[in-house]
């Protein structure tokens, strides 16, 4: 502990002392990752590093996998012990059957601080995948020395991508015998802070990422110097297995026969797979690539997402429309398009259409059973996807969604007595990516427990919900959930004598940032573009009249706009409007000071209260 220099040890719960890992490429086939990590951790929020997982399958097995656990003073409490280590299948959840497993090796003491010394080895058949180094995984963890070496014939020429490396830091190459290596060396990062609004850490520390030019995976070969070698590669994999039995063909051919509109006939294909399929996640080898037969899927109704967008194809094609199959990367942030690599984890199901005066894309998402018709949503969309096509397909955008699409828009009207308490009639339309949340429940939940959800996200100190309703709206091109809720609320308002103090925003209330101590070090990541719309108006009693009314407020800047008005209606009632629109977008660390300070002047301005005078009192 005492050797850990101060710089490493501040803000830190965790400094990686040491952190070795050797990259040795045997054949187009196989691969050998060796992996040395040291850490010392410094107290409770660092345990995480203090243990080490370590996977395995047909694919990869494990050589050995041995640890050790030291004292603040360096002295030696054990080697790790059989009762150490656990071994799991690392299922997600919904899978039939996959072959992942992982040995998890824990080392964890109670008392701080202690290190931990793990060493592993796996041989992997599956040179589809390389090495990607990343010493500093998570925030609040320093590292004081880390080295990556990659030994590779020189018939198997590495491709790599650095990314984020100290100023300085490169490949040095060299050669040991037959093989070309590669080295990277990092010293005395200091950890960092989680900071608000700021990208993945995958996006801000040193990283670099290794790829093969050819590969093998059991007997399948192939190249990878670009997206369409790779398209061409997992098309051929799956090509022939898109055969439908006859019977379903000619279902499929009766489903569709009249439909002259090409949107409706696919519309009608994807209801019928939504409605006769369920997803089950199948990984067992080359299973990770290699789809099970169209005829399968039909026989069993099941199948992973490669199955069922394998599927959806093969309905399409009986129904006369032309689609393809799309790799995609989910729920995580996009690809590096700069680098071609296997960097995917799902697939979904693109359909150009070919009829009409304006050329368009139908996107299908096989996996739901209840996500919408041509929607991606935040689990695909705005992200690039790999088209696979017979002579290999190329990265095409899949849907945007902005602001513009991800709309929340309500309208409410709230009656208020003499005495403060107050009732609300409320009906908020979300569309794109501001339905989800409410989709899930409504698609997932009884009343009883849409109910109890939606109480939770009320940002209100004392209400009962009265009614609730929640539907799925008609909309064009986009999924949309209405909600109808009704409210009441004791006390909403303050009264004190001749006057009453009312809390103009109802549900839509921003919190401000808090500033940074010290120097921003990130960007500013706004990661989720939206827009706001509430139009609320209160009913006030009789010999009720406003004392005064709040300045109109508008802001106009890079991070967003906002604006909000009250009025004096003349029937006699108070009319607040509020909008704010936030894009998807970065900016430099420097504009930091200036987001905190637009963000602090949206929260003020959703505080505002009116006050009302009893002028008849």
């Amino acid at each position: 502990m005492a050797t850990i220099a101060a710089a490493l040890r501040e803000n830190a719960h965790a400094v990686v002392r040491q952190y070795e890992e050797t990259l040795l490429v045997k054949s187009p086939s196989r691969t050998v990752s060796t992996v040395h990590r040291v850490v010392t951790i410094l107290d409770e929020n660092g345990d995480s590093q203090g243990r080490e997982l370590v996977q395995y399958g047909q694919l990869n097995s494990i050589n050995y996998l041995r640890g050790a656990v030291y004292d603040a003073d360096g002295r030696l409490l054990h080697n790790l012990r059989s009762n150490d280590v656990k071994d799991y299948g690392l299922s997600d959840g919904s899978s039939l059957a996959t072959d992942n497993r992982g040995r998890l090796a824990d080392l964890r003491q109670t008392a701080y601080p202690y290190t931990v010394d793990f060493e592993y080895e796996v041989v992997s058949d599956n040179s589809l995948f390389y090495s990607t180094w990343s010493p500093q995984t998570e925030e609040q963890q320093a590292v004081e020395h880390a080295t990556f070496r990659v030994l590779t014939p020189a018939t198997l020429p590495l491709r790599y991508q650095e990314r984020h490396l100290p100023k300085g830091v490169k490949a040095a190459r060299s050669q040991d015998g037959s093989l070309e290596v590669y080295q990277w060396e990092l010293a005395n990062l200091p950890a960092f802070e989680d900071e608000a609004d700021s990208p993945p850490i995958s996006e801000q520390v040193p990283m670099v990422v290794t790829a093969p030019t050819t590969f093998e995976v059991q007997g399948h070969s192939g190249s990878l110097t670009s997206w369409q070698q790779l398209s061409q590669w997992t098309y051929e994999l799956n090509a022939g297995r898109d055969e439908l039995p006859e019977t379903v063909k000619a279902r499929i051919a009766a489903l569709v026969q009249g439909e002259t509109d090409e949107r409706a006939r696919i519309r009608k294909v994807y209801e019928f797979l939504q409605a006769n399929t369920r997803y089950i996640s199948i990984q067992l080898g080359l299973g990770g690539w290699q789809t099970f037969p169209a005829s399968t899927v039909s026989s069993t109704g099941y199948g992973d997402c490669k199955a069922l967008s394998n599927y959806g194809k093969a309905l399409l094609q009986a129904a006369g429309v032309t689609s393809y199959c799309a790799l995609v990367r989910a729920d995580e942030p996009d690809i590096h398009t700069d680098f071609p690599s296997s960097q995917f984890n799902h697939v979904v199901l693109c359909v150009p259409l070919t009829k009409g005066a304006k050329r368009d894309t139908v996107w299908l998402e096989c996996t739901s059973q209840t996500i919408a018709f041509n929607y991606m949503g935040s689990f695909t969309g705005n992200r690039h996807a790999l088209l696979l096509m017979p002579s290999g397909g190329h990265l095409v955008a899949t849907p945007k969604y902005g602001a513009a699409e991800n709309r929340r828009e309500r309208r409410a009207d709230v009656y208020v007595d003499a005495q403060g308490n107050a009732t609300a009639t409320i009906r908020t339309v979300r569309t794109g990516q501001e339905q989800e949340r409410v989709s899930a429940l409504l698609t997932s939940l009884d009343a009883s427990e849409q109910k109890k959800k939606i109480a939770e996200s009320l940002a209100l100190a004392n209400f009962s919900i009265t009614k609730l309703n929640l539907a799925a709206t008609p909309f064009p091109g986009l999924p949309a959930v209405t909600e109808t809720l009704a409210l009441a609320l004791p006390n909403y308002a303050a009264a004190s004598g001749k006057r009453i103090f009312l809390n103009i925003n109802l549900l839509s209330k921003t919190s401000a940032i808090v500033p940074p101590v010290g120097e921003r070090q990130s960007e500013v990541w706004l990661s989720h573009a939206y827009s706001q719309a509430d139009t609320i108006r209160f009913h006030v009693p009789a010999g009720v009249k406003p004392e005064s009314l709040p300045a109109p407020v508008q802001l106009t800047t890079a991070f967003g706009t906002y604006t909000t008005q009250v009025q004096a209606l003349p029937d006699g009632t108070l009319q607040y409007v509020r909008r704010l629109s936030m894009p998807h977008t970065r900016f430099a660390r420097t504009d930091y000071p200036a987001y905190v300070d637009f963000r602090r002047k949206i929260s003020t301005a959703d505080k505002v209260q009116v006050v009302l005078l009893k002028t008849d009192a």
